[in-house]
């Protein structure tokens, strides 16, 4: 399907995205930025910033969206969260976005390496805030607890997609099950903003969109991002359709008026795309 006009972008220079490259490569960690196949990559980077994936590079899930690499992953490297903190500092972030592949494998989903990189941060320096994008951890809410007693200052959860589409997109997750993570983090820590993601363009209507933000209004989400669908990989779903501005801005309206607190829409939006941004408008 031919892109449309507005899904261009212009590249950054070059030398400032080799600045985070090379300082990342240093301590040897990992981008969802990079791993993901982020459109935004050199905007972020030639910026200074990146949103770090913990727990090493290879997913034990195999969603049909996503170009993060499958399989059998390395044990967890135990200095990681000294080196993420220091590269926080070296890169001079005043907001930190953590992420990770879901760690299935593991017996709290990795939700201690989460917890133990807040921390390491917070060492580093108190005044960085720090927003975690969680894994379900199979719906064990003692791995949910864990990771919030740290006291991150934003708890995402990615929604993803409409519930109708989950067996393809999302088989070894469930809707319902995502929805009470969300609901439980704002029951066990009210005083955390909860933020959630999904995309367009895998064949969702309308009607099921506006249904899915009020899935998620119910269970207490407070920031929502909305992003368009762009295939990473020949072997990904495809995209059904590419999503006009005007839609984008639409449904960026509908979100406002149900209560979100911030609503970010368009078809580069990503999660942690200008995370700091909603933040404060929260």
């Amino acid at each position: 399907m031919k892109k449309p006009p507005w899904l261009k972008k212009r590249i950054p220079p070059y030398q400032n995205l080799l600045k985070v490259k090379a300082l990342l490569d240093k301590e040897g960690l990992h981008t969802v930025c990079e791993e993901a196949r982020c459109p935004n990559l050199g905007e972020c980077f030639s910026q200074g910033t990146a949103t770090f994936l913990i727990l090493g590079d290879i997913c034990t899930r195999d969603c049909g969206f996503c170009a993060v690499r499958h399989g059998a992953p390395a044990p967890p490297v135990e200095e990681e969260p000294e080196q993420v903190a220091r590269a926080v500092l070296k890169m001079g972030l005043r907001y930190a976005v953590l992420t990770s592949v879901t760690r299935d494998d593991l017996p709290d989903g990795g939700a201690s390496f989460f917890a133990k990189t807040i921390r390491a941060i917070r060492d580093q320096d108190q005044q960085i805030k720090i927003e975690v994008l969680i894994p379900d951890f199979r719906g064990d809410f003692s791995s949910l607890k864990l990771v919030l007693q740290a006291a991150p200052d934003v708890l995402n959860h990615n929604i993803e997609t409409i519930p109708r589409l989950y067996l393809e997109v999302r088989p070894q997750a469930d809707y319902e099950r995502s929805l009470d993570l969300l609901k439980r983090s704002k029951s066990l820590s009210p005083q955390i903003p909860t933020k959630s993601g999904f995309m367009l363009g895998l064949g969702e209507t309308r009607q099921e969109v506006i249904e899915l933000m009020e899935d998620l209004r119910k269970a207490g989400c407070e920031l929502l991002t909305i992003g368009q669908y762009l295939q990473p990989r020949p072997d990904r779903l495809p995209v059904e359709r590419y999503i006009p501005l005007e839609e984008f801005d639409n449904f960026q309206k509908i979100g406002m008026k149900m209560g979100f607190k911030a609503v970010a829409t368009g078809p580069f939006v990503r999660s942690s795309f200008h995370a700091s941004e909603m933040f404060k408008k929260r």
